[in-house]
C-alpha cells in the first residue's frame, strides 16, 4: 500500500478554478492593463507550481522514478498514464515558462505566456480530472 497525501493534492487542485477566473479576466481585457498582465503572470506561475507539486506528490506516493527536472515530472505523469499526450505537451510548455517567469522576468517574452494562458483553463480542468481519476483507480481515499 502506498501513502499518497490526497488531501494535499486536493488542496492544490482546488485552487485551479480561481486561476481559470484570472485567465478569463486577463484575456478579456481590451487594453490588458498592467495589473491584469501581472495577474495573468502570477496565475501562470501558480499553475506551474500546482502541476509540479501534484506531480511530485504522485511520484513520491506511488514510488515512481525520481524526477530530474520540472519537465521530467510531466514526463513521468505521462509515462504512468496520469495524463495523455496532448495534455503532456501543453503542461510541458507550461513548466518551461517557470524559469522566464521566476528568474528572467525582466526580459521574458510575455506573448508566450498570454498565448498559453488562453489554452490553460480547460487543460487545468482536464489535469485535475485526470489526477482524481488516477487516484480513484488506485483506490486512494478522498
Amino acid at each position: 500500500m502506498y501513502y499518497v497525501n490526497r488531501e494535499q493534492i486536493e488542496r492544490r487542485l482546488n485552487v485551479l478554478p480561481e486561476l481559470e477566473q484570472v485567465f478569463a479576466a486577463a484575456s478579456s481585457a481590451e487594453d490588458n492593463p498592467l495589473l491584469l498582465r501581472y495577474a495573468e503572470e502570477r496565475a501562470l506561475h501558480l499553475a506551474i507550481e500546482i502541476v509540479t507539486d501534484v506531480g511530485s506528490y504522485l511520484i513520491d506516493g506511488f514510488i515512481m522514478r525520481d524526477a530530474s527536472s520540472y519537465e521530467d515530472i510531466i514526463d513521468i505523469m505521462r509515462d504512468e498514464k496520469v495524463i495523455g499526450q496532448q495534455l503532456f505537451e501543453l503542461l510541458t510548455e507550461l513548466v518551461r515558462l517557470r524559469k522566464p517567469l521566476v528568474q528572467e522576468y525582466f526580459e521574458w517574452d510575455r506573448s508566450a505566456g498570454q498565448a498559453l494562458a488562453r489554452k490553460l483553463p480547460p487543460a487545468m480542468e482536464e489535469f485535475a480530472g485526470n489526477v482524481r481519476a488516477y487516484l480513484d483507480k488506485e483506490n486512494i481515499p478522498s
